[in-house]
């Protein structure tokens, strides 16, 4: 296998773990504490649930770039799924959404094309977002865990592999 379509296979793997997690994670909470907020200036729990599900699919968007108000349209998707286990069937599909953009670009746009978010005004390489991605992932879902272990969830590192 070329090096370059190793390491991609290597953050696809990444992803797809990070995914798998957060769904098993997501599947653990009860409706009841959907409303635990750690802090006033943090999200509720519901609120990182939607947000950790929406980032595949949003991020693709906002790499895209999609506006602003395509992007908040997307999310406000997210924000009106009732249940939690239809947040991780959206976030699978943004997964499979996201995969099949980064395999449809050729090797040369993958490492140097790049395309600008609307709030920033510079751009990143498509390999870039790729990464971007995985760190987005891994940082909400670790607050997902942190948040289900503040409220007494039987949650280990096992929950993350």
């Amino acid at each position: 296998m070329p090096a370059l379509q190793q390491m991609k296979s290597l953050l696809y793997d990444e992803i797809e773990l990070i995914v798998r997690t957060s769904v098993n994670l997501l599947s653990k909470i009860k409706q009841e504490d959907l409303g635990f907020r750690p802090r006033e200036n943090m999200r509720s729990l519901r609120e990182l649930a939607e947000h950790l599900a929406a980032i595949p699919a949003v991020d693709l968007f906002i790499l895209q770039q999609k506006t602003e108000d395509e992007v908040r349209t997307l999310e406000a998707v997210y924000a009106a799924e009732e249940k939690l286990d239809a947040l991780s069937a959206r976030m699978q599909d943004g997964l499979k959404a996201l995969r099949e953009y980064m395999d449809g670009l050729t090797d040369d746009e993958f490492l140097h094309l790049q395309t600008k978010p609307f709030y920033l005004d510079h751009g990143a390489t498509q390999a870039k977002w790729l990464v971007e991605i995985v760190t987005h992932l891994q940082h909400h879902r670790g607050q997902l865990f942190t948040y289900l272990k503040m409220q007494g969830y039987e949650v280990n590192m096992f929950d993350l592999y």
